[in-house]
């Protein structure tokens, strides 16, 4: 599994995640910066209109998706990074957080104008919807294969990995059996998926800001303990993304390239820009704008990776417990934690990471839900919501060493179509930003707040 891990995520993912990124960031005159502002007005309720179509506001839209991307990569994933590429890792996490905030807008504008809305007012969306769509004909299989990736992936990553990991930190820290999270897990997620994306968007725009505000809150504390050794930590961050790190060997040109592999990996396994999977949550959203929502969209990576896992590496890296042999993961995160305040990290890891899991697994049975819905039918959604659920137990209580291989090959593959159809849909992207923004700039758009 390791070796076909290695395979998925080679050179050529990076590259295509870095390029798409770079293109859709060129292409749409750069979004990052002229739809940030517009995007706070929006999440604020300022352009909500109740009588458009769909099923979310805004708000819940973001939540939703961010519930699925802040989860154990913005903890553990960051702590992989640091400890594999040194700190020019977190350098390359920016890196792809700022590509990934056009690649999410493009995606979730895409999405959100080739949704399919019913007569009883659902919606369903994503990349396999503007791939059927909109692709040439020989392209338009690859909408099948995205729906099966994300319905594959929806059981690794998105759930037994999330379940695994939260029950096997529980206990360690608090010696609870593993079946006993598992079964607090199954109730809590069974709970809110039942009610489809309606109840997740109530959830997720309580759930996401608590545990958010809650871990940035606890990182800030540990920052401000050892402020004086910040600058000099946001120096390294910048001179080792270009120079050999202590924390990997070989000639630079290797190291230089597997600083750069690892800070995009564990960014895009965090804020998955270019996977497709926000583009299902987002295009549930009451909007008649399509691109609205994709400045909405773009906000994702910013506050997943440029915020919270910038947080997580700076924790990390002024405590200096990433220089010691034997940490890696959640508990170097947490011995982190633990260097400011003895304990805290003990406390607030395990914690965060259980809400993390929940927020991560009810949000990616939406997406699976969608997927196993566009190649199976709707027929099929209740026996995936009962094996999804029933996937949860079992992820908490089995020994599951290869689910994260699983899940990072799975992401991999996810990406791979979508991105493929992001190159392909470029000017179409193009039009309806140059058309919206127009229109923007020239003040024809209603403002309801």
């Amino acid at each position: 599994m390791g070796e076909f891990v290695g395979m998925v995520w080679s050179d050529w993912l990076v590259f295509l995640l870095v390029g798409a990124g770079l293109l859709l960031t060129i292409v749409n005159g750069f979004p990052q910066f002229r739809g940030f502002k517009h995007a706070l007005y929006v999440v604020r309720g300022h352009y909500d209109n109740p009588s458009e179509q769909g099923e979310i506001t805004h708000f819940q839209a973001l939540t939703a998706a961010l519930s699925a991307t802040v989860g154990l990569g913005n903890i553990a994933g960051v702590a992989v990074a640091v400890t594999s590429g040194g700190p020019g890792a977190i350098f390359w996490m920016w890196v792809c957080g700022f590509l990934g905030m056009a690649t999410k807008y493009s995606e979730c504008a895409l999405s959100t104008a080739t949704r399919d809305v019913r007569e009883d007012g659902t919606v369903a969306g994503g990349p396999m919807y503007y791939m059927r769509k909109h692709l040439p004909a020989w392209l338009k299989p690859m909408a099948f294969v995205y729906a099966v990736f994300i319905t594959i992936s929806s059981f690794g990553g998105g759930n037994m990995f999330q379940a695994n990991q939260a029950a096997a930190l529980w206990q360690t820290s608090f010696g609870v059996p593993t079946w006993v999270t598992g079964l607090i897990l199954v109730a809590l997620v069974g709970l809110v998926i039942v009610g489809g994306i309606k109840r997740i968007g109530r959830v997720t725009d309580k759930l996401v800001p608590a545990m958010v505000f809650l871990y940035v809150g606890g990182a800030l504390a540990v920052i401000f303990v050892h402020i004086d050794l910040v600058p000099g930590v946001f120096g390294s961050i910048f001179s080792e993304a270009w120079s050999v790190s202590a924390a990997v060997g070989g000639t630079l040109g290797i190291v230089l390239r597997d600083v750069l592999k690892q800070g995009f990996r564990r960014a895009a396994f965090s804020n998955e820009a270019g996977f497709g999977s926000a583009a299902i949550a987002h295009a549930a959203v009451k909007t008649d704008e399509p691109v609205r929502e994709g400045v909405v969209a773009l906000l994702e990576p910013f506050v997943d990776t440029i915020v919270i896992c910038t947080m997580t590496g700076l924790v990390i890296l002024i405590s200096g417990v990433w220089t010691q042999q034997g940490l890696d993961g959640a508990p170097l995160t947490a011995a982190a934690f633990d260097s400011a305040f003895d304990g805290f990290g003990s406390l607030l890891v395990p914690t965060v990471v259980f809400l993390f899991a929940v927020s991560t697994m009810i949000s990616w049975s939406y997406y699976g839900e969608k997927g196993v819905e566009f190649f199976l039918g709707r027929r099929a959604v209740m026996p995936y919501r009962l094996l999804f659920v029933g996937l949860v137990f079992v992820g908490a209580v089995w020994k599951l060493g290869p689910v994260l291989d699983f899940s990072d090959a799975m992401f991999g593959l996810v990406a791979v179509p979508n991105l493929i159809a992001l190159f392909f849909l470029a000017p179409r992207i193009r039009a309806l930003t140059k058309d919206y923004f127009g229109r923007l700039k020239s003040g024809q758009m209603v403002k309801y707040k």
